[in-house]
C-alpha cells in the first residue's frame, strides 16, 4: 500500500483549511466517521465543525486553570458555535501533563507524564498532543476505541498536523498504535 503525505514547508495556522480538507478526503475513504480535533481558543475546532458537518467532531480543549486560575481559553461565541454545529466539547486535565505538572511546578522534577510528552514531541508537538487528545477522548467515553479516528491538532495556533490511529484508554496508552500520518509540518 502506497499512500501520500503532505509536509507543510511551515507550522501554523496557515495550514488549517488544507489540514481539514486532507482529513475529510482520507475520512471519506476510510469510511471514518469520526473527527478528534484540539482547540485553544475555539477557532480551529468552530471550521471544523462546519467541514465535518454531519460526522462526529470531538473538540478537545485546554484544561481549565492551565492559564491561570478560573480560566479556560475556549471563547464563549466559538464554544456556542462548536455545540450549534453538532461538536462535543471536552475539557478535562491533560494526560501528559496532569500531576506530572504538578510535580514539575511545585518540586521541578520530571515524572513520566512528562518525560513521554517530550519524547514524542521529537516527532513535533502536534504529534504529542494528537496522541494526548485521542487518549483524553477515549478516557471520556467520547471515541469508540474499536473504531479508527482521524485526529488533528497543531505546533501551536490552528491545526498542521492530522493523523489516522485507533484510540486507546490510558490504562492500555502503550498499545496506541498512529495507523497513518496525514499531514505534518518539515520542521
Amino acid at each position: 500500500m502506497e499512500e501520500k503525505i503532505v509536509y507543510f514547508d511551515k507550522q501554523g495556522v496557515e495550514n488549517t483549511e488544507e489540514v481539514l480538507l486532507i482529513a475529510k478526503k482520507r475520512a471519506a475513504e476510510l469510511g471514518i466517521k469520526t473527527i478528534v480535533v484540539a482547540t485553544t481558543l475555539g477557532n480551529t475546532a468552530t471550521r471544523a465543525t462546519e467541514v465535518f458537518k454531519g460526522m462526529r467532531v470531538v473538540v478537545v480543549t485546554h484544561s481549565a486553570g492551565l492559564k491561570g486560575p478560573n480560566t479556560q481559553e475556549l471563547t464563549e461565541e466559538n464554544r456556542q458555535k462548536i455545540t450549534a454545529n453538532g461538536g462535543i466539547i471536552l475539557t478535562t486535565t491533560h494526560l501528559f501533563r496532569g500531576v506530572s505538572g504538578g510535580m514539575l511546578d511545585k518540586f521541578n522534577s520530571h515524572q513520566i507524564g512528562l518525560i513521554i510528552a517530550n519524547t514524542l514531541r521529537m516527532l513535533g508537538q502536534g504529534m504529542k498532543v494528537v496522541i494526548e487528545i485521542a487518549v483524553m477522548a477515549a478516557d471520556a467515553g467520547l471515541v469508540r476505541v474499536d473504531e479508527d479516528v482521524i485526529v488533528i491538532a497543531g505546533s501551536g495556533r490552528g491545526a498542521d498536523y492530522a493523523v489516522v490511529l485507533k484510540p486507546v484508554y490510558s490504562n492500555n496508552f502503550f498499545d496506541l498504535k498512529v495507523k497513518e500520518i496525514l499531514c505534518k509540518p518539515r520542521f
